[in-house]
């Protein structure tokens, strides 16, 4: 069979053979590394929208990063709370803010702040303490991640924070913003009237209403109701403040076009290591195709011979670089830099393997047709 035949002339050239899959091994990891890190870091620009137990959530117009809320009358929560589908809705604040180091030396934050009685919006996965803990007095959850920022901080160490004391009374786990700037969680009281004396922030403001939905109600319908209550801010359901968040920062930042560039650059590498060793491959074995024909193979028959060979390439390939893709993504994946591979993004790298395997298989295919196997027979 054709595809058997195509398999052996593949193995009696493993100096090439395998040239061409270290190419297809590079591009495949390559794309699937480089977009597992862009968006494992897009995804940290909507952590707290993602996992803050909120259905919906309501704030100042074209808010479009959840970092960066303006303040908004807290006043005007009553009307949300009003709403027949509304199981609760709490403020929330999230604002910048300054933490002194013991050295005297300053750490730029994000301070979130929850209302005290639920909770909604606070840390979602400790690593040391409880996240309850926040209610205690001068209480602060930072991540485990930012304590080395933060002076290699522990449970029990008091700093400063806009010039107010803060203990730190919890270490989250992973919790790390896409600004860097590190996450600090307390109530919503101590971060009005404590931690925001600099920021402008007054004791009935907020920068968000944070709004559960009852069981069975249409989120939706639900969001069109809270509009005409509340028609001066912006109200979305939790998946679609977090796209809003993520394309916010993948189109302000350039972060998209850097990672997109490196990785394009790196896999015209490897496409072009794979095409020009497939295609070399195929044009020093004029011969041999000219004495298959001599024997009485057609085109077609050529043909299959080349797409079962382009089609093994791009298939081995493709395997052990999902798989050396995957293992460096275990290994290397972290709160600082997450690596998320997905489905679609390792189903285009498959796809781009086997376009340039088929086409760099193809091109000599012309030179093949013109073959004259009397040619070859007489040993011209």
């Amino acid at each position: 069979m054709m595809w058997l035949l195509a398999l052996k002339a593949m193995l009696a050239d493993r100096g090439k053979l395998l040239t061409s899959l270290l190419g297809v091994v590079f591009s495949v990891v390559l794309v699937n590394m480089q977009g597992g890190l862009l968006l494992g870091m897009i995804q940290k620009a909507s952590l707290l929208v993602d996992y803050g137990r909120a259905d919906i959530w309501v704030g100042h117009r074209h808010t479009t990063s959840v970092d960066m809320g303006t303040f908004i009358p807290e006043r005007w929560i009553f009307r949300i709370r009003g709403i027949e589908g509304v199981e609760r809705a709490e403020p929330y604040v999230v604002m910048f803010g300054q933490m002194t180091m013991p050295d005297g030396k300053f750490e730029n934050v994000v301070t979130v702040g929850s209302d005290a009685a639920s909770l909604m919006g606070n840390a979602w996965v400790m690593a040391e303490g409880d996240s309850r803990a926040v209610r205690h007095p001068d209480g602060i959850l930072v991540d485990v991640y930012d304590a080395h920022r933060l002076g290699n901080c522990r449970i029990g160490d008091v700093r400063e924070i806009n010039n107010s004391r803060a203990q730190i009374v919890g270490m989250t786990k992973g919790i790390v913003s896409f600004t860097t700037n590190p996450y600090l969680f307390t109530t919503l009281h101590r971060a009005r009237t404590k931690f925001g004396g600099t920021m402008g922030i007054g004791p009935d403001q907020c920068s968000y209403f944070l709004v559960k939905a009852k069981p069975g109600v249409d989120i939706p319908t639900l969001c069109a109701q809270i509009r005409a209550r509340v028609p001066e801010l912006d109200v979305y359901d939790r998946r679609t403040y977090s796209r809003i968040c993520m394309e916010f920062w993948l189109t302000r930042t350039g972060i998209g076009i850097s990672f997109g560039l490196a990785a394009c650059l790196g896999l015209l590498v490897g496409l072009a290591v794979v095409a020009q060793t497939l295609y070399a491959t195929v044009t020093g074995r004029i011969k041999e195709f000219g004495t298959l024909k001599a024997m009485g193979a057609n085109d077609r028959s050529v043909s299959y011979f080349l797409v079962s060979q382009a089609l093994g390439n791009a298939g081995i390939g493709s395997v052990l670089g999902l798989v050396t893709a995957v293992t460096i993504g275990q290994v290397m994946s972290s709160p600082r830099a997450p690596v998320v591979l997905t489905v679609p993004v390792a189903a285009l790298s498959v796809v781009l393997m086997v376009v340039v395997c088929l086409v760099a298989a193809w091109l000599p295919y012309w030179r093949i047709r013109k073959i004259d196997p009397a040619t070859i027979l007489r040993g011209g």
